[in-house]
C-alpha cells in the first residue's frame, strides 16, 4: 500500500489538524510502503534555520514511521518552497522534485503539488516564477530570519486576500496544460493537490483514457489517497 496525502496547512493555530495527522501516522501510515506529501504540508515555512518546536515535533513524528519502515517523500508547495535538506534529515525523508514520475502496478504515474498547472492566474505565476528561480531562493535563504517571517506574513495575507477575489477558473487548473504536462512526461494518471477540490477526472488523452486524481486539503475533514494491487482510492475521514 502506498498513500498520497497534500495541504496540510499544518500550523500550531489548527492543533485539530496536527492530532488528525498523528493520528493517521500511528494509525493509517504503518505497515505502508510509502508515504508522499505533495506540498503545502505547512501553512509557511520561512527556512529550516527558523523551524520551530511545533515543526520540529512533526519531523520527529514522520522520522518515527520512517524507522518503522516506510519510505516518507515530501514535495514543496507554495506555501513551504523554503523546506530543506535539514528538515528532510531530521525527518528522514527524501524532497522530491515537482513534478515526479512514479511507477504504480506497472503504469507510470505522475506526481504534482499542482499550482505549476494554474496557468489562467497569470500574477500567481509571476511570482511563482521569481519565488522558484535559484537566484530568488539564494536571497531569501540569506535574509534575516525577521525579514523572513514578515514576508511570509505578507505573501500569505495577499494570497488569501486575491484569491477569495479569483474567479473559480483561474485558481484551478488549466485543463490544456494538465494534458500537456502528462503528454509530455508519457503518463496516463497525474496525481495533484493545490486547488482543494478533490475528485477524480477521467480525461482522454490523445484517444487514450487518462486520469487526474486531486487530493483534498486538511480542513473540515482529512483526505488520502490509497494505492494498492486493487487500484486507487481516494477518501475522506472526520479529524479525530
Amino acid at each position: 500500500m502506498i498513500l498520497f496525502i497534500s495541504d496540510l496547512h499544518l500550523q500550531e493555530e489548527r492543533p485539530d489538524i496536527t492530532r488528525a495527522f498523528l493520528h493517521f501516522l500511528e494509525e493509517r501510515a504503518p505497515g505502508a510502503q510509502a508515504l508522499y506529501i505533495l506540498g503545502d504540508f505547512f501553512e509557511v515555512w520561512i527556512g529550516d534555520d527558523g523551524m520551530s518546536d511545533f515543526q520540529r515535533s512533526i519531523a520527529m513524528a514522520l522520522a518515527k514511521l520512517a524507522q518503522s519502515g516506510t519510505q516518507v517523500y515530501l514535495m514543496h508547495g507554495n506555501r513551504d518552497f523554503l523546506l530543506g535538506r535539514a528538515f528532510c534529515r531530521l525527518a528522514r525523508c527524501q524532497l522530491l522534485k515537482d513534478p515526479t514520475v512514479i511507477e504504480l502496478n506497472g503504469h507510470r504515474v505522475l506526481l504534482s503539488h499542482g499550482d505549476a498547472f494554474c496557468t489562467h492566474d497569470h500574477a500567481y505565476m509571476r511570482m511563482r516564477r521569481w519565488l522558484r528561480n535559484p537566484l530568488s531562493l539564494m536571497l531569501l535563504r540569506n535574509l534575516p530570519l525577521a525579514a523572513r517571517q514578515k514576508l511570509a506574513r505578507k505573501l500569505r495575507n495577499e494570497s488569501r486576500a486575491q484569491t477569495r477575489l479569483k474567479a473559480a477558473e483561474i485558481v484551478d487548473v488549466t485543463p490544456a496544460e494538465v494534458l500537456r504536462a502528462m503528454r509530455r512526461h508519457r503518463v496516463d494518471t497525474l496525481i495533484h493537490g493545490h486547488t482543494h477540490r478533490p475528485a477524480e477526472h477521467l480525461l482522454e488523452l490523445d484517444g487514450r483514457p487518462a486520469r487526474r486524481i486531486v487530493l483534498g486539503d486538511w480542513d473540515a475533514r482529512g483526505w488520502a489517497l490509497e494505492a494498492d494491487r486493487n487500484g486507487l482510492r481516494l477518501a475522506d475521514f472526520a479529524l479525530t
